[in-house]
């Protein structure tokens, strides 16, 4: 019998999701409770209080599964990514979703005027409830306002073009926001601005899409434990510890490189389906 991936497996050693009846053995089964980030990131931790695994941006859905020690356990409705965030960031109220950040990061504001002290840094990808859009600010739910020229409701086109707004971003293993990203991270980021379904990890990315034997844009190219976007069959970008950056860089040039560096081999490209109707906002 194979183990259960822990990322994916929405269950603690105590508590599993109702789902799970039957196929895992737990003292105790919930349905979950419907919550949603509250917070501009926040990580998923291994345990409570533990080392970051990936982490979940501003407006994601969440199921929370278990509580302690002043954490939830959750598993992320977007990609079923399971973890312990502090449960003071989250929030019960979930008001509908219209709008995502669409630029690499923006602000909130307690009103609709640049000069205003920010409440809080987004990032791209945070998800939205607009109630009016009056000229250059949109009023969301909470009675916040973010840049009308920020946000979007409707799915960006090309990965690539995504992933190449967020050049210059610093490394972070981890990471899922202009803050901070790693290889995988990008990834994601740039698919779910195209409203692409895309898993955390690399392992998962590079498990979840076809192979193939040719490069092109918005190919996914993977080594052990890395990924990175293809802008053409020359050309990729990524985020890599190499420079603790996202950068381009030439994809022969990379693949002698990680070799040289032992952290090789190639292990090919993977594609995903652009044509799938968009999950979006």
């Amino acid at each position: 019998m194979n183990t259960p991936d822990r990322r994916l497996t929405p269950a603690t050693e105590r508590v599993a999701l109702d789902s799970l009846q039957g196929v895992l053995d737990r003292p105790a089964y919930v349905p979950g409770t419907p919550a949603r980030l509250a917070t501009p990131i926040a990580d998923l931790l291994r345990n409570p209080g533990g080392a970051r695994e990936r982490q979940v941006n501003f407006g994601a859905d969440l199921t929370v599964i278990d509580e302690a020690d002043g954490h939830s356990f959750v598993q992320a409705v977007a990609d079923g990514y399971c973890g312990w965030i502090a449960s003071a960031a989250l929030t019960r109220d979930l008001p509908r979703i219209t709008h995502r950040v669409a630029a690499p990061a923006t602000h909130l504001y307690p009103a609709p005027e640049m000069k205003q002290p920010e409440d809080m840094a987004l990032s791209i990808g945070a998800r939205l409830s607009v109630t009016d859009i009056d000229g250059r600010f949109a009023r969301l739910a909470d009675g916040r306002f973010v840049p009308a020229a920020h946000i979007g409701d409707q799915p960006a086109t090309d990965p690539a073009a995504v992933a190449l707004t967020l050049l210059g971003t610093p490394y972070l293993w981890g990471g899922n926001s202009r803050a901070g990203i790693d290889c995988s991270g990008l990834v994601q980021a740039a698919l779910g601005a195209c409203g692409i379904p895309c898993p955390g990890d690399s392992d998962l990315q590079r498990d979840g899409f076809p192979a193939v034997d040719d490069i092109r844009r918005n190919d996914l190219l993977f080594w052990p434990g890395h990924v990175a976007l293809a802008l053409d069959d020359r050309v990729m970008v990524h985020a890599t510890a190499y420079v603790m950056a996202v950068i381009t860089e030439d994809i022969e040039q990379a693949i002698a490189r990680i070799d040289r560096a032992g952290e090789g081999p190639f292990l090919g490209a993977r594609r995903p389906d652009l044509a799938v109707t968009p999950q979006f906002p």
